[in-house]
């Protein structure tokens, strides 16, 4: 099931085709604790889960026992000013079991460093001394906004 064009078939080699995936898949952490050999996804609607299944054995080598799937509908919102009401989209969760041996840790995207917490506190002190310093320079000047002062 593709919605793709793909070009037409043309004598003469080579034929410089690609057949890509129409699907996607996003990799989401779960709100509740799970097993470690669980996975979340957000996928596309159309996917089934044979679809599931293949994309991640054929594409990314991955070794899967079980999927479930599960709709969720989208919020529904009402504009206050013209009175109509809006949908967001419904989305489609994989939950990929993987087999007994295997674990998932998610990636760490933003591990902190000794030197990035030295320097946030340097920032943080300087910008202290300077709100102190403008504060003790405009103490005695109630009746002129903050923003006058030069």
């Amino acid at each position: 099931m593709s919605t793709r064009w793909y070009p037409i078939y043309q004598r003469g080699n080579p034929q410089l085709r690609v057949f890509l995936p129409n699907f996607w898949m996003k990799l989401v952490r779960p709100l509740p604790k799970q097993m470690p050999n669980i996975v979340n996804f957000q996928c596309s609607m159309e996917m089934t889960k044979y679809d599931i299944k293949n994309y991640l054995e054929k594409i990314y080598n991955v070794p899967v026992i079980d999927v479930r799937t599960k709709i969720t509908m989208g919020k529904f919102k009402r504009d206050i000013g013209r009175g109509y009401v809006t949908k967001d989209d419904d989305i489609k969760y994989a939950y990929v079991v993987l087999p007994k041996g295997q674990t998932f840790q998610y990636p760490d995207l933003f591990e902190k460093s000794k030197e990035d917490e030295e320097e946030n506190m340097k920032s943080l002190d300087e910008a202290k001394k300077s709100f102190k310093k403008y504060i003790e320079r405009n103490k005695n000047r109630s009746d002129v906004p903050s923003w006058f002062s030069i």
